[in-house]
């Protein structure tokens, strides 16, 4: 009669979700950490985007080879075709906040499942509209709330919300004066 096969240890781990997709952040942190370093002149990179008033308040708007379209409300004389320019700004912050964790979190080998974001802002519309200039006419305030899931403990955690707070550009656009220039051409 054959003797039962030993149970031997497993050579091979089971993934952990996300391993892979933190990998190559891993991969993709280190080359291009590895540029940077050597060429700082490299790091620098200029965005752009440009659009056109269409109907109404409405804008179209390109972005590389995206296109997305950017509208009002009908309360704010829209047509409401898509999202407004500031909810426009809050899913830019929203969005580089997913970003900017997933990186980071694989930056420092903490295990991140999901990230989710909730933002909001307050906007007086009185200074938009002409009725009172003595207030802001962007966002009085912006409220994130950010929801992190994965095996981590708490404290690790904390270092990654530090991280993502000291290195956000989106963040750091709304928190800090950005210098604009703005200049008027007449066609």
């Amino acid at each position: 009669m054959p003797t039962p096969a030993t149970p031997t240890a497993s050579t091979t781990a089971t993934p952990t979700p996300g391993a892979e997709r933190d990998e190559n952040l891993r991969r993709i942190l280190g080359v291009v950490g590895e540029k940077f370093s050597a060429q700082p002149e490299r790091a620098t990179v200029r965005f752009r985007a440009s659009g056109a008033g269409g109907d109404g308040v409405r804008s179209d708007i390109r972005i590389g080879r995206h296109e997305l379209v950017v509208d009002e409300p009908p309360a704010l004389a829209g047509q409401d075709a898509g999202p407004s320019p500031v909810e426009t700004a809050l899913a830019a912050l929203l969005s580089c906040q997913v970003v900017t964790y997933r990186l980071w979190a694989a930056k420092l080998g903490i295990p991140l499942d999901d990230v989710s974001v909730d933002v909001e802002g307050a906007i007086d519309l009185r200074r938009f509209y002409g009725i009172d200039d003595s207030g802001r006419a962007g966002f009085g305030d912006v409220r994130l709330v950010v929801t992190l899931s994965g095996p981590a403990g708490e404290e690790r955690y904390r270092e990654l919300a530090a991280a993502v707070d000291e290195h956000c550009p989106v963040l750091d656009l709304f928190r800090n004066p950005t210098p604009v220039t703005v200049d008027h051409v007449t066609a």
